[in-house]
């Protein structure tokens, strides 16, 4: 009996240890180091360079145009195809009006078409109208933010809670479904942003980092497809 229990429960170790092996290996960790080697990003309108930032490695994007003229910065990770699942991303923005938006995009067919989740840091502890306009949704080409904010104030961009520090590191995670996306702020339990998609999801698309007008530092991108 004490030897049937014994290989029971080594038996159902392996099986749970399995499981968390296949679990984990789901989870991509695009190489932020190798940002500026062509064989592993692919850039769009934007520079790149790998630094160290307060004791973690790094990369910092430096958009080369702007959204006012339909060009935003891309850096996409050649090793992941994206559909449905998470993404969860460590930024760094500053507060300096109108010169910090990062966040990541995804389903991208090219630099024109794409749906991205992005914030505006120095919004963070503005006063209102701004605090709600902290993290937004857009769907190029169509869905731009100006389009969204004239046409449905308040439905696609919102506060972020708990609020960060405008100048301090984030964490965040983006759960992309098939007809919604969930914008989650530190670890918090509810949405900062929830809203239905706006564009048909592509079947394994490129995922990858946004950045406009200025530059932003982005840490630790974990992408766990879902299919």
């Amino acid at each position: 009996m004490t030897k049937t229990r014994i290989s029971f429960a080594a038996f159902a170790s392996a099986l749970f240890v399995t499981a968390t092996a296949t679990a984990a290996a789901q989870t991509v960790s695009p190489d932020l180091a190798k940002i500026t080697e062509p064989a592993s990003w692919q850039l769009h309108s934007a520079t790149a360079e790998a630094e160290t930032l307060d004791g973690r490695r790094a990369v910092r994007l430096k958009a080369t145009g702007d959204s006012a003229n339909r060009i935003a910065g891309l850096a996409l990770a050649k090793s992941v195809a994206f559909t449905t699942g998470t993404i969860e991303v460590d930024l760094k923005g500053k507060n300096v009006r109108q010169r910090s938006f990062l966040g990541v995009a995804f389903n991208v067919a090219d630099e024109k078409t794409f749906e991205a989740v992005y914030f505006r840091p120095f919004n963070f502890q503005g006063e209102e109208p701004a605090r709600g306009r902290a993290v937004q949704y857009i769907a190029w080409p169509e869905n731009t933010w100006e389009k969204l904010r004239k046409e449905q104030p308040g439905k696609f961009e919102h506060g972020v809670n708990p609020v960060p520090s405008p100048d301090g590191w984030f964490h965040v995670r983006i759960e992309v479904g098939e007809k919604q996306v969930k914008v989650f702020v530190n670890g918090a339990k509810e949405p900062s942003l929830t809203v239905p998609r706006l564009a048909l999801g592509g079947t394994k698309h490129p995922v990858g980092l946004f950045v406009d007008v200025d530059d932003g530092v982005y840490a630790d991108l974990k992408i766990t497809p879902a299919k």
